[in-house]
């Protein structure tokens, strides 16, 4: 049985510490079998990105930080065999920076970048999660942490059918 994690970030500031929102969909044998999603407390009030995730502090000031929200999440990364994102090196870094800034140990996946599966797999002229949503037929509310998620997971899962190696 394989296993994985799809994870997005929303961040509300230019560090990478800055998580205001995180998603996590586990899929097994290429069905989604559960999913995770939480507003986080960020370190700063300054939010930078409302613009495009549509979180403002008077969303998130209530949250639970990252450190206290880090038992939940824990749970659906560790249970899979590696981590998929969109652009994974930014959900990484994310990932990375918000473990370290809580002091919690940073589980050891590896990650796989669905952009980069989506350039090997199919001949798009651009690699977006929208655009390739919109290729496979897959809905999505862009910025919305949990859609973006799913999306992901379901582009996974869309490579892997191809015959696509994750």
């Amino acid at each position: 049985m394989t296993v994985f994690t799809a994870i997005d970030f929303e961040t509300a500031d230019n560090g990478r510490d800055s998580a205001c929102a995180v998603a996590a969909v586990v899929v097994a044998d290429d069905v989604i079998v559960d999913r995770f999603c939480e507003l986080i407390r960020p370190p700063r009030q300054r939010m930078l990105f409302t613009h495009i995730h549509g979180l403002a502090w008077e969303h998130v000031r209530d949250s639970p930080s990252f450190g206290e929200i880090w038992p939940g999440l824990r749970k659906y990364l560790i249970c899979s065999e590696f981590l998929v994102a969109h652009n994974a090196p930014f959900d990484r870094g994310v990932l990375t920076a918000c473990c370290h800034a809580a002091g919690v140990p940073l589980p050891r996946r590896r990650f796989v970048c669905t952009v980069q599966v989506a350039r090997r797999t199919w001949d798009l002229p651009r690699n977006r999660l929208p655009d390739v949503c919109g290729h496979l037929g897959i809905p999505l509310t862009h910025h919305d942490p949990l859609s973006d998620a799913e999306a992901c997971a379901r582009i996974a899962i869309a490579a892997r059918q191809a015959g696509a190696a994750l």
